[in-house]
């Protein structure tokens, strides 16, 4: 069997189960399971589907991965940023969370007691709300399939009408002229939480460096400052520009 007739009976039984084990497909296709694993990797590559710990899943939609399959992948990558951040963040009362996968690893970090956050993750709502003393806030909206994220135009003027201390937000993809979005809803909801925030943070962990995104979000300037567990020579370019990038533990203490 050629490779795009694997291709294409993968992506069919995907789209029917909508997720499949390496074993379940290698039986499916009478291959080897190192043959399956080698496919899977070749079409994450290509966009079509999304590989989790021991199988895959189907990207119904290319814009918006599921949350679920995001705080899987490269979740180290995404740990360290936000220890990075934990222990550079300082105090703040209010504010905004994305609902990026980084900013819910960070989030579960903080000490949110007395503080008062608004959301656009259903899954960072939750899991707050299991949590004493945390006031959660989530805009209303339109609920996108896949995504788990509260999104369009009734979510962004609901955050018109709010004030932060400070805001949280992750990335697609990052350059030196911006950051992007895969979704042009994510992309309008994230300029609108930036208007209203008093500092502006970046979580972008070393992955989302050189990647591309259709929609371009603002420039990096914009951000008070950007932490990323990145390593200082991809960084370097940054801090030419007078970017405040943050990769190291304890950066503001002597």
């Amino acid at each position: 069997m050629y490779t795009k007739e694997r291709f294409d009976r993968i992506s069919a039984y995907l789209k029917e189960k909508k997720k499949a084990t390496v074993g379940e497909l290698a039986a499916l296709l009478c291959v080897s399971s190192a043959t399956i694993r080698r496919d899977l990797s070749e079409m994450q590559a290509l966009g079509i589907v999304a590989r989790t710990h021991g199988g895959v899943l189907y990207i119904e939609d290319s814009e918006e991965t599921s949350i679920y399959v995001r705080l899987d992948k490269n979740a180290q990558e995404k740990e360290g940023t936000a220890l990075i951040a934990a222990h550079n963040l300082g105090e703040f009362q209010t504010a905004f969370v994305d609902n990026s996968s980084t900013c819910f690893a960070l989030a579960n970090r903080l000490d949110l007691k007395r503080k008062t956050i608004i959301t656009n993750g259903l899954q960072l709502a939750l899991t707050l709300s299991q949590r004493e003393n945390v006031d959660i806030i989530m805009p209303g909206g339109e609920v996108k399939f896949n995504t788990a994220a509260v999104l369009g135009s009734l979510a962004c003027n609901t955050l018109s009408h709010f004030r932060t201390d400070i805001i949280l937000c992750s990335c697609a993809a990052l350059d030196e002229f911006g950051v992007y979005e895969h979704s042009l809803d994510s992309c309008e909801l994230k300029k609108v939480a930036l208007e209203r925030g008093k500092r502006k943070i970046l979580l972008a962990d070393r992955t989302k460096f050189g990647r591309t995104a259709a929609y371009r979000t603002c420039s990096l300037a914009q951000f008070d400052e950007i932490y990323t567990n990145a390593d200082d020579k991809t960084v370097a370019a940054f801090r030419e520009r007078r970017l405040n990038v943050i990769n190291k533990l304890n950066a503001f203490k002597p």
